[in-house]
């Protein structure tokens, strides 16, 4: 493996979890702080990163080819889940934490970072076109089979009506549709606003790993047998299929890395928080974002290898 490669991303994104996790130990920051750090990534970080980099982006027959590859192993793995839910009848709670373990990554809290690092200077609006339509996909159902299992008997409809109203006021969804409808439009950011938009932006890969480390401190972890084998959905499934499309497609061997290292980041942080507030297995889902983002310097950087890249 290059020593560069792996030096590049596995060196500061342990470094910027570690200073997260030393910052909350030692009480410089306090409990609740990390709700300014994610307000500020959520809000204000990647929406900037989001609207700059897709407004700047053409639309080409490569970028659309591109996004469906990303979009297509999300879909394949939930259709392969329904049909072994449908033919095995394990219980609805194991089909919906399948699901969640293995489509909501942290594409844009780690996916970006770890690009970034691994190509500096080449991948940025890859890495963001990639998190921006997998995104779109991957956020809708995670929000989906959580509204599902919270409104337990109700009916499907009434989860879709709740669903469509939560995006509606999501801040990366609406950055993702703006962004599009600038490059779509035609219409150019005014060079000032386009200044501020880029340096926000380009605070989300240090801040956003600085904020896992938050995170992870003071969480209880458990069944952790468990949480590996549900680690290994992101670790090896999902990334394996999603290197099987990005070669059906054909694509180029950089967009084929950044689809297959996006399919392979760790669960979303985001998952602790929405697992709490909806009562969701928050000590498995904790502890498969650990298991994940700890190893995750080492099987990221083994997918490069695997793929050349390294």
């Amino acid at each position: 493996m290059n020593d560069n490669v792996a030096v590049r991303t596995i060196v500061p994104i342990l470094l910027l979890m570690a200073l997260g996790f030393f910052a909350r130990k030692t009480g410089i920051l306090k409990a609740g702080d990390e709700r300014v750090l994610n307000a500020y990534v959520y809000y204000f970080a990647l929406p900037s990163l989001f609207i700059v980099d897709l407004a700047e982006t053409t639309f080409t027959q490569e970028n659309l080819r591109f996004i469906f590859a990303g979009i297509i192993p999300i879909l394949i793995v939930v259709a392969v889940y329904t049909l072994l839910y449908r033919l095995f009848k394990f219980s609805r709670d194991t089909f919906y934490l399948l699901i969640l373990c293995t489509v909501f990554g942290s594409l844009a809290f780690f996916g970006i970072p770890f690009l970034m690092f691994a190509f500096p200077g080449t991948v940025e609006k890859l890495a963001t076109l990639s998190t921006a339509s997998i995104s779109v996909i991957s956020v809708t159902i995670s929000i989906t089979v959580l509204e599902l299992y919270r409104l337990e008997k109700s009916t499907l409809w009434n989860g879709i009506k709740l669903v469509a109203r939560r995006l509606s006021r999501n801040p990366l969804i609406i950055s993702i549709f703006l962004g599009v409808l600038l490059s779509i439009s035609g219409v150019e950011i005014p060079v000032p606003v386009a200044t501020s938009l880029h340096m926000l932006g380009s605070t989300t890969a240090a801040v956003a790993v600085f904020l896992l480390g938050v995170f992870f401190y003071g969480r209880k972890y458990a069944n952790l047998v468990r949480s590996f084998e549900l680690s290994l959905l992101r670790i090896v499934l999902l990334p394996t299929i999603g290197f099987t499309i990005a070669t059906l497609f054909n694509l180029p061997s950089l967009e084929r890395t950044t689809l297959v290292i996006m399919h392979a980041v760790p669960v979303a942080i985001s998952m602790i928080v929405l697992s709490e507030r909806y009562d969701f297995y928050k000590e498995t889902i904790a502890s498969v974002i650990l298991i994940s983002s700890i190893s995750a310097g080492i099987y990221l950087n083994l997918w490069l290898l695997l793929l050349g890249q390294a």
